[in-house]
């Protein structure tokens, strides 16, 4: 992995290939390797930037002063500046998607097309916002995730099947948030109330003029598909697919089918 220090932190992030840049944004409570089978494929012909949320992978804990996935865009904006990296493609799944709009919003100019998976940039809906804020405060108080949580948790990411069509993702993914303890785990909660209390940015995103694919898991849970068919309508230039038998983290559940949408949109927009 490689580093990048900001305000004395330190950023991990992969860099692999060469060609035309894609910047991904990775999921909260997972990191870079989440894009695994989409680095391996894209990086042929791009090159694949990735950089790991604060607290999350090989990531520092944020900057004391960072309050916000504003603040987190402006931190890839230093990276992109720091790889002298002028223009880039936005692939953003969940958070990953809700900071690469801010960064559309904040350097439009830097951003030539934009993908956004399993995400939604309006406010939290009040009721997800209360049960996730109360899970935060349970995981700081406690320092760990308790059985129970990763209990409601990991369902949440995965479609119906997933127990029988991909265990591995489940046994993994369960077994990253038991260990999470002590000062780790109190500072996933502190991102994660960046991202469930993010701003609404459904106004911004009505001024975008860029190359956007929507995609969502048929099966999505937390960011179900009505949410994409808002973001569809709120911005100029977009299109919407719905991946078949996939849940949140759509891109591993069913990463054939996400490559060739990303392959397909990706030569369209180079094509231009």
């Amino acid at each position: 992995m490689n580093k990048f220090t900001i305000d004395g932190k330190q950023m991990a992030y992969l860099d692999v290939g060469q060609g035309p840049v894609l910047l991904f944004g990775h999921s909260y409570l997972w990191d870079s390797k989440m894009w695994a089978p989409q680095v391996a494929h894209l990086s042929q012909s791009y090159r694949c930037i990735v950089p790991e949320f604060w607290a999350h992978g090989e990531s520092d804990f944020a900057p004391q002063a960072t309050r916000s996935l504003q603040d987190y865009a402006q931190h890839i904006l230093g990276l992109l500046d720091h790889l002298e990296i002028q223009q880039c493609t936005m692939v953003g799944l969940s958070v990953g998607g809700m900071w690469g709009t801010e960064l559309v919003t904040l350097a439009p100019t830097r951003v030539k097309a934009l993908v956004l998976m399993d995400t939604f940039v309006g406010l939290e809906p009040e009721v997800t916002h209360k049960k996730y804020f109360a899970m935060l405060s349970t995981i700081d108080k406690e320092q760990a995730v308790p059985q129970a949580i990763i209990d409601a948790v990991v369902p949440l990411f995965f479609a119906h099947n997933v127990t029988q069509d991909n265990p591995h993702l489940v046994a993994e993914f369960t077994a990253s948030l038991a260990a999470l303890k002590g000062d780790q785990a109190r500072e996933i909660a502190r991102i994660g109330r960046m991202v469930f209390g993010r701003r609404d940015q459904i106004e911004e995103v009505e001024n975008f003029a860029l190359p956007t694919l929507i995609a969502v898991g048929q099966e999505d849970k937390p960011r179900p598909v009505l949410e994409s068919y808002l973001m569809l309508d709120c911005i100029d230039c977009s299109e919407l697919v719905q991946i078949p038998n996939a849940g949140h983290i759509s891109n591993l559940e069913q990463p054939e089918i996400v490559n060739q949408m990303l392959e397909s949109f990706l030569s369209r927009v180079h094509a231009k």
